[in-house]
């Protein structure tokens, strides 16, 4: 099960509503992507980020390869 569209930011990851859907419903502090980190935290959070979704792109290469699939368009988001 996957998050609804409503919640999807249309270039990858969520948007300001899904952020806020997770913070009340599970208590998740998300933030937003940091594909230009302006501190040392950002930039660990990108980097931190980047190694674990380029692992998933190992794990399912069909979804590697499509330019549209959700994975691609999250990496393209932090500037992986």
């Amino acid at each position: 099960m996957g998050v609804l569209k409503k919640y999807q930011d249309p270039k990858g990851g969520l948007n300001a509503a899904g952020r806020a859907y997770f913070k009340r419903e599970h208590g998740n502090d998300l933030k937003p992507p940091a594909p230009n980190p302006q501190t040392k935290a950002d930039a660990g959070r990108r980097k931190s980020f980047c190694a674990r979704m380029g692992g998933m792109a190992k794990q399912f290469p069909n979804a590697a390869k499509d330019p549209d699939s959700r994975l691609r368009k999250s990496l393209r988001a932090w500037n992986c």
